[in-house]
């Protein structure tokens, strides 16, 4: 592995290698779209679904954070040189996992709870990145991302109370989280290996769907809930 240099400003990263650069870019958008297509057909809608005032105040809150991440890392993409256009689902495709067609509160629970859980650990993983504004971006996005996947515990903790709430819960779990796994990436990644090589993921993908699994168990059995069977990597 490269000795992984620790890049200050986005003015000192245009005179690193194309490799480390182009790999940067590709994170920013990434999280760029990923973030404004979530909150568009997951988090805006759901305002609609909200049960009650309180509910809704708190999904208003997700939203608007949502589309934060989406501001913040469009302006550092912006300050690489990523053209703005090259930033929306237009021009990139969002992740699969956008793909499940959102019709009830309690699958918008279940999404918090989980996609979310799943978004901690690549910012996680961000978080000790040698790109240093991405590295900083990803702290202050994390306690974020740390109150919706709560927000998902909470209110799938107060849905499970009821026998009909907690099978409308675990169904909503049953349909969404085979989902997940593929938003780690596919096993032997190239694009993972050249992340780790310089420093800006510390995790291959399979070492972090295998980390997101027991967590996502461990919340998800707490709660009196259980997990279906996925393979365990891509």
């Amino acid at each position: 592995m490269t000795a992984a240099p620790v890049v200050k400003t986005c003015a000192d990263l245009k005179s690193q290698p194309d490799e480390f650069r182009i790999a940067c870019e590709k994170l920013v958008i990434s999280h760029a779209v990923n973030e404004l297509y979530g909150a568009q057909v997951f988090d805006e809608p759901a305002i609609q679904l909200a049960p009650t005032p309180y509910a809704k105040w708190l999904t208003c809150r997700v939203a608007m954070e949502e589309y934060g991440h989406h501001v913040r890392f469009k302006e550092l993409g912006e300050e690489m040189g990523v053209p703005a256009d090259k930033m929306t689902p237009k021009e990139k495709r969002p992740l699969s996992i956008f793909e499940f067609p959102l019709k009830t509160w309690e699958e918008f629970c279940v999404i918090k709870l989980l996609a979310d859980l799943a978004e901690i650990l690549q910012v996680e993983d961000l978080a000790h990145c040698t790109f240093l504004p991405l590295r900083n971006l990803a702290r202050m996005t994390m306690p974020e991302e740390r109150f919706h996947a709560q927000f998902g515990k909470d209110f799938c903790g107060e849905l499970v109370k009821t026998p009909e709430g907690k099978a409308r819960v675990q169904a909503a779990i049953d349909i969404y989280f085979p989902m997940l796994p593929a938003f780690f990436g596919r096993a032997g990644s190239k694009n993972n290996e050249v992340y780790r090589k310089w420093g800006i993921k510390k995790r291959s993908n399979e070492e972090m769907l295998a980390d997101f699994l027991v967590r996502a168990r461990e919340v998800t059995e707490g709660l009196g809930l259980r997990l279906p069977e996925v393979p365990a990597a891509a």
